[in-house]
C-alpha cells in the first residue's frame, strides 16, 4: 500500500495536464519534486505509469487504469470540499430541532419562517415530540437543539436559556357557565370532568405535581395527545380542559370559552431553548440560534 497520499495528487495533476511542468506549476512545487513523487509511486506499485511523449508525458496502460480510479476519487474529494464550503456559507445543510406542538407553534415557528427566507438552501428537520423525548434526542446527539417547556430535570450536560413565559389555565364552555366569574378552590376540580394531556408531557407532569401539592387528586375524564384537541373537547362541553393559554386564546376572546378562576394562582412557567454543552452545533443551527437570540 502506498503510504504517502500526496503521490496520488501529483500523479493526478501530471496525468490530467500531460506534463510534469504543468503539474509542478499547478501544485506550486518544483519539477524535480514532481518527478521524485512519480518515481516513488511507480516503485511502490511496481509498474511504470508514464512514458515520454513529443510534448510532455502520456499514461502507460497501468497508468490509465490507475488514473480511472484516482480521477473519480479526486473529483469526489473536490465535491466534498465544495459541499463543506457551501455548508459553512449557509448555502446548503440541515438543522435538526426537537420541539413540541406548543413550543413550535407559539415560539419557534416565526423564527423558522425568518430563517427560511434568509437561507432557503438550509433544510429544517423538526422532531415533533414532548419535552422528555426531545431531551433524550439531544442527549443522543440526534438534534442540534431542543425547544421545550419547563419544568424538566436539568442536567450538567445541558445549557438552558429561558425565552418565553407561558401560563396554564382551565377553560370551559357554556355547560359550565355557573362557574364563570366565581373564585374557586383548587379542590373543587376533583368533582368536575377534566380533560388533560397524556402523562408523557412536561405540561401534565407540571400540573400533576402542582395540584398534588395542593391536595388535589387528578382523575381526568379524558386524556388526549394534543392541546388543540383538548380545546375542541371543551368547545363541545365534554369537560373542563387544562391547556396553555395560547391554545385557547382565540376562543377566550370570542367568548366561546371562559377561564376558571382560582383563589390560588397557578405559577407561570417557561419555554426554554436547550443545547448540549459538549456538542458543537452545525453552522446552520448556530445561525438559527443567533436569529432566535436576537428576537
Amino acid at each position: 500500500m502506498v503510504e504517502n497520499l500526496e503521490y496520488f495528487k501529483v500523479f493526478y495533476y501530471t496525468a490530467r495536464l500531460g506534463s510534469v511542468t504543468g503539474a509542478a506549476n499547478e501544485l506550486s512545487i518544483s519539477q524535480p519534486a514532481v518527478s521524485q513523487s512519480l518515481k516513488a509511486l511507480e516503485r511502490s506499485l511496481g509498474a511504470p505509469l508514464f512514458q515520454r511523449a513529443s510534448r510532455g508525458v502520456r499514461l502507460t496502460r497501468e497508468g490509465q487504469l490507475l488514473y480511472s480510479y484516482v480521477e473519480k476519487g479526486y473529483e469526489e474529494i473536490e465535491q466534498g470540499v465544495e459541499k463543506v464550503r457551501q455548508m459553512l456559507n449557509l448555502e446548503l445543510g440541515k438543522v435538526h430541532i426537537g420541539a413540541s406542538d406548543m413550543t413550535l407553534r407559539f415560539y419557534l415557528l416565526p423564527f423558522l419562517e425568518r430563517f427560511h427566507e434568509q437561507y432557503p438552501g438550509i433544510k429544517a428537520i423538526v422532531a415533533n415530540a414532548p419535552t422528555p423525548e426531545t431531551l433524550r434526542l439531544l442527549q443522543a446527539g440526534k438534534i442540534d437543539f431542543g425547544v421545550v417547556s419547563a419544568p424538566f430535570r436539568q442536567q450538567e450536560e445541558f445549557r438552558v436559556e429561558q425565552v418565553r413565559e407561558i401560563e396554564d389555565v382551565f377553560v370551559a364552555g357554556r355547560r359550565f357557565i355557573s362557574y364563570k366569574n366565581r373564585m374557586m378552590d383548587l379542590q373543587e376540580l376533583e368533582g368536575l370532568p377534566l380533560i388533560f394531556l397524556e402523562g408523557n408531557t412536561s405540561t401534565r407532569s407540571y400540573m400533576n405535581t402542582y395540584l398534588s401539592a395542593n391536595g388535589v387528586e387528578l382523575q381526568p375524564e379524558f386524556e388526549l395527545s394534543t392541546s388543540d384537541m383538548i380545546v375542541q373537547f371543551a368547545l363541545r362541553n365534554l369537560g373542563i380542559g387544562c391547556v396553555v393559554r395560547d391554545f385557547a386564546a382565540e376562543f377566550l376572546e370570542s367568548g366561546l370559552l371562559f377561564e376558571l378562576r382560582f383563589n390560588k394562582m397557578i405559577p407561570r412557567r417557561q419555554i426554554c431553548v436547550v443545547t448540549g454543552r459538549k456538542m458543537p452545533v452545525s453552522a446552520a443551527a448556530g445561525k438559527l440560534l443567533e436569529i432566535m437570540e436576537a428576537g
